[in-house]
């Protein structure tokens, strides 16, 4: 047997790697079954400390889809049946759920923080001199331009009056040629 190389050894932990976390995921979503929670993709990752995107592989996806149709299908039981929520676990889950947002809110603060900390870096390493080049050339493009325009105006007005005045000639060889005939 030869031996393996580092490639199939790495290919192989991660395969064991998935099939645990795979294994987790059904349990918790087993376990959350048999305890009547509500079940969310994002709630069975969250409980299984696996990514979300795991959760909506193929092969969970259909597990987990196929015990939240279950939870809508059943019928709602009573209060005393423990399956409609106290206040004080709407409360806790309000409050769970504020706790994740501002977690969020924070790890966006931060993000757009650093984001913009990199553009200034990026903006800094650009050097000023091919800048200041680049604006006196288009500077004077836009001098000659309206230099440009400034010459066409009168030859506009020139046209226009050449324009009238043959329209005039037209109109007055018509009326010539239609005496004469």
């Amino acid at each position: 047997m030869t031996p393996r190389t580092p490639t199939e050894v790495l290919a192989a932990s991660r395969r064991r790697t998935s099939i645990i976390k795979r294994q987790r995921v059904l349990d918790v979503l087993q376990q959350m079954l048999d305890e009547g929670r509500q079940i969310t993709f994002r709630e069975v990752a969250r409980q299984a400390r696996v990514s979300t995107w795991l959760v909506y592989a193929e092969g969970v996806r259909e597990r987990v889809q196929a015990a939240v149709d279950k939870q809508e299908a059943s019928p709602v039981r009573s209060r005393s049946d423990g399956r409609l929520a106290s206040s004080a676990g709407l409360k806790a889950d309000l409050a769970m759920a504020n706790e994740e947002i501002k977690d969020l809110r924070d790890k966006c603060q931060r993000l757009q923080a650093g984001m913009r900390q990199n553009l200034g870096h990026q903006l800094d390493q650009i050097t000023q001199r091919p800048l200041a080049e680049r604006i006196t050339e288009l500077t004077e493009a836009n001098r000659k331009l309206e230099a440009e325009v400034a010459e066409l105006r009168p030859l506009k007005a020139k046209i226009r009056e050449a324009e009238t005045d043959l329209a005039a000639a037209r109109t007055s060889l018509r009326q010539m040629i239609r005496r004469q005939s």
